[in-house]
């Protein structure tokens, strides 16, 4: 089979309604293939495969709790005004967050402590989750979700934001893609607002040879062309980076660049912007996964901090230990 690329003028000259504008979530798998791919990134002697293992697991008790999780859905009237003012259609950052969240958070703890996967500390840090009250949880999901970086407690958040992630998936899998509305910020999804993690050029069917971004919270995906910035909509002073390549030796220009050319897993940065997000091929690698590839490539971000490029967003499961001053989110305090 002869693989289709399109280039990013050949897709804008195509009619609009023949491109699947989005992807979303795969209710019955959506966490269960994350779980799959994480744990075959760590058993292919990742740095951090304790850490991918663990979020593993926590994957996993995403799926079994989702499966018997059912959030309100938003009203006919609701979807119409964000419609007509081309707003998210479920925002992430509102007031009127269903507290089922916690309760979600508690049945993720526990799926993980039956799954015998705690170790001290981590019994200690579930302790404590269980422990919080209320008022305290919620404003930490609201920081997380604002990103917020100060008010945010590194060790808890992937657990909090993990909880948050059953909510919206939930919603936005049962959301039909014709109600969702074109958002005029550009770079966040169009069901809850939030930030994507990474991008992937997807196979097969009619997302055959077309690039997604997926939404970090929600799990949705929304077409962007290729060579275009995913932060800032720029098509100038894009480049591409793997990990691959810069390991080869600066003796051997033309097997670098061939290596650079079929990495499955790239860094794709803006001159116009400063920032990088990663961009994985699944012609390369089938069962490339954003959120966890992302996660599971911590060499990279090494790499492109050194470049001199920031990250356009955070990971969801991964915080920077060090906080900051300002209520404003800077991206140089994002981790890279």
């Amino acid at each position: 089979m002869v693989q289709r690329i399109l280039e990013a003028g050949t897709i804008e000259s195509l009619d609009p309604s023949a491109i699947p504008r989005l992807r979303m979530p795969e209710r019955a798998t959506v966490f269960s293939a994350r779980a799959a791919r994480l744990r075959q990134l760590a058993d292919a002697s990742n740095p951090i495969a304790g850490y991918l293992r663990l979020m593993a697991v926590l994957a996993d008790a995403q799926q079994h709790v989702l499966a018997d999780f059912t959030a309100p859905t938003p009203s006919r009237e609701s979807i119409e005004l964000n419609q007509r003012h081309s707003m998210p259609i479920v925002p992430a950052l509102t007031d009127a967050r269903d507290p089922a969240w916690r309760d979600v958070l508690f049945m993720l703890l526990d799926r993980i402590e039956t799954a015998g996967a705690l170790t001290p500390a981590l019994a200690q840090l579930v302790a404590r989750l269980r422990t919080t009250e209320a008022a305290a949880l919620d404003a930490q999901a609201d920081a997380i979700l604002a990103l917020r970086f100060a008010d945010i407690e590194p060790a808890g958040a992937p657990f909090i934001m993990a909880a948050l992630q059953v909510l919206w998936t939930d919603v936005a899998s049962r959301i039909a893609m014709s109600d969702v509305p074109y958002v005029d910020a550009p770079g966040v999804c169009p069901v809850c607002g939030t930030m994507p993690v990474a991008s992937v050029v997807r196979i097969g069917g009619t997302h055959d040879g077309y690039r997604y971004v997926q939404c970090g919270l929600c799990s949705t995906e929304w077409h962007i062309v290729r060579a275009k910035c995913s932060n800032c909509d720029s098509t100038k002073g894009i480049a591409y980076h793997a990990m691959d390549a810069a390991e080869q030796s600066a003796e051997d220009e033309q097997a670098k660049a061939e290596r650079a050319r079929n990495a499955p897993l790239k860094a794709e940065s803006c001159d116009e912007c400063g920032t990088y997000r990663k961009i994985g091929y699944q012609d390369k690698a089938y069962d490339f996964e954003p959120f966890a590839d992302d996660l599971a490539s911590l060499t990279l971000d090494l790499l492109m901090s050194d470049a001199g490029f920031l990250r356009a967003s955070p990971h969801p499961w991964l915080w920077p230990e060090q906080s900051r001053e300002a209520d404003e989110p800077d991206q140089a305090d994002q981790p890279r």
